[in-house]
């Protein structure tokens, strides 16, 4: 199993470093633009193997997607990160350009590949990478929901002060500031619902936290957060490479699902060997439905921009 990872960036490298400490894939190709960075971050990277125990290859390469041939699992992190007081929306006019001539350089040598894309606006760039490549909707897959809905889970933790394992709850919709809809009403703690030990209030609270949870760090940090970033990616990149046809939410294309259509947003999808194996349904309420079409205009503003 070969992966690359475009963008050798702090999100970039701790995709490339949670994969390989992960040991099931036999190579992790990093690749980015600028000379020797890639090749210096994988050096690094292949000094930490025998503290931490894992056998994958970790190969740094400078622009050469020669080397990515053959990656049956591509993922493109590369673009400008957030700085403080911007927007996801506002990186699109450099990112698009970069995430467009990455993906059409990935197919060349990995036709066969699936792509996750990470590059901000992520909704609006899994949406480019459909529209610019032609591949099947099943090869295309946006990380926000996986990372949102880790970020929601942190904040249910925390105000119901239990241990994260106790916790299970998902973020559909935009993954954007305004456009997350975080699922209050269906997370749980052991299988029982949080609204029996939380106020509404408090959930309230829990679900703006969230929403912010990537400028809160943005603002903290002076740049994007990487480390869940990075853990989100392994975790869908497992999920396709070991067949484990595990939920998460994603950013897929609808054609239909949730009165949706040719718009790219989170959906709980299962993941597998093939990709997106399916797009799951879920019974929303008026509300969330509510929630789930201002998302999908915020995303199509986005996506106008094109």
């Amino acid at each position: 199993m070969k992966v690359t990872v475009v963008g050798a960036g702090a999100v970039g490298a701790s995709c490339a470093e949670y994969i390989a400490i992960k040991n099931f894939a036999s190579e992790v190709v990093l690749l980015d633009i600028k000379e020797g960075f890639a090749e210096g971050k994988a050096m690094d990277l292949m000094q930490t193997a025998s503290l931490n125990g894992f056998d994958t290859k970790i190969t740094g390469v400078t622009n050469d997607y020669s080397k990515t041939a053959e990656s049956e699992i591509c993922v493109i992190t590369s673009g400008i990160p957030r700085k403080p007081g911007m927007t996801r929306e506002e990186l699109i006019g450099i990112n698009a350009g970069i995430v467009k001539e990455v993906s059409s350089s990935l197919i060349k040598h990995s036709p066969n590949t699936i792509i996750i894309v990470v590059s901000n606006p992520m909704d609006t760039m899994t949406y480019l990478v459909h529209k610019s490549t032609g591949l099947p909707k099943n090869r295309i897959i946006g990380m926000g929901g996986a990372l949102d809905s880790a970020r929601f889970k942190y904040r249910l933790a925390e105000a119901l002060e239990a241990p994260i394992s106790d916790v299970d709850g998902m973020v559909v919709g935009g993954h954007s500031d305004t456009g997350m809809v975080p699922l209050t009403r269906l997370a749980t703690r052991n299988s029982v619902p949080v609204t029996e030990f939380l106020t509404e209030e408090r959930l309230n609270q829990v679900m703006e936290d969230t929403k912010v949870g990537g400028a809160t760090l943005t603002k903290l940090l002076g740049t994007s957060a990487w480390y869940a970033p990075g853990a989100a990616v392994s975790g869908l990149v497992q999920a396709i490479a070991c067949d484990q046809m595990k939920m998460f939410p994603c950013s897929v294309l609808l054609e239909g699902e949730y009165g949706l259509n040719d718009i790219c947003i989170g959906a709980p999808v299962i993941l597998g060997r093939n990709g997106i194996e399916k797009i799951v349904e879920i019974e929303l309420n008026d509300a969330e439905k509510a929630h789930m079409q201002e998302s999908a205009e915020g995303v199509r503003k986005t996506n106008d921009l094109l």
